[in-house]
């Protein structure tokens, strides 16, 4: 009953229902954009949440942009809420700690150049595929190749700056500098300036390993 009530709402119309007293428009738009937030939870996994937990973080961060969104001077709904989740998420990470060292052995290859994304803006995807897989070698290859992975994974850490690292972060979920730099509250051109240091940093060390 309540699907069919608000079916032909716009997000728009939802909210301000919401504001006027309607708690279940509320509840139609959570359940309008829990994909979003179960496609953003396993994005954020790969940087050290917990999958159940960042899908509760991210509901929040869905009732936060329903409840700041400014019709007059927000972009479109779906933009605001997309970035709320985001930050909302990243700063469960954060704050979690959970996992230190970075998951060196997911990334894709550092030595691909950017493509572009469905807006054609430069997608920066980069990392690892220059390293094989476990299931290409054999039980000894597999230890002396964590070792490696443990070597670079420490250069890394060290070399990256607390900013670059956060790039690193976001960057390993999928996102392009400009979402990245939303998240994050900072310029484009400093967040993409810090992707290309870190692309240079990181492709030295493996180098060097």
């Amino acid at each position: 009953m309540q699907k069919e009530k608000y079916a032909t709402a716009t997000d728009e119309e939802l909210i301000l229902r919401y504001r006027d007293g309607e708690e279940a428009a509320v509840d139609h738009i959570i359940d309008k954009y829990k994909n979003l937030v179960r496609k953003k939870a396993g994005s954020m996994f790969l940087i050290g949440g917990d999958h159940d937990d960042l899908i509760q973080e991210g509901m929040l961060g869905m009732f936060k942009a329903v409840r700041d969104y400014d019709m007059g001077r927000d972009v479109n709904f779906y933009t605001f809420a997309d970035l709320c989740v985001s930050r909302q998420m990243y700063t469960a990470v954060q704050a979690s700690n959970r996992k230190k060292h970075l998951p060196l052995n997911t990334y894709i290859s550092i030595y691909g150049q950017p493509g572009e994304d469905e807006s054609g803006e430069r997608s920066s995807c980069i990392l690892m595929n220059s390293i094989p897989t476990d299931q290409e070698k054999n039980p000894e290859e597999v230890v002396l190749e964590q070792e490696r992975l443990e070597v670079i994974e420490a250069a890394i850490e060290k070399e990256l700056s607390a900013f670059e690292k956060e790039v690193f972060d976001l960057h390993m979920t999928g996102m392009t500098y400009t979402q990245i730099a939303k998240v994050l509250g900072r310029d484009e051109k400093s967040t993409d300036n810090a992707l290309q240091r870190l692309r240079a940093k990181i492709r030295k060390i493996i180098r060097e390993e």
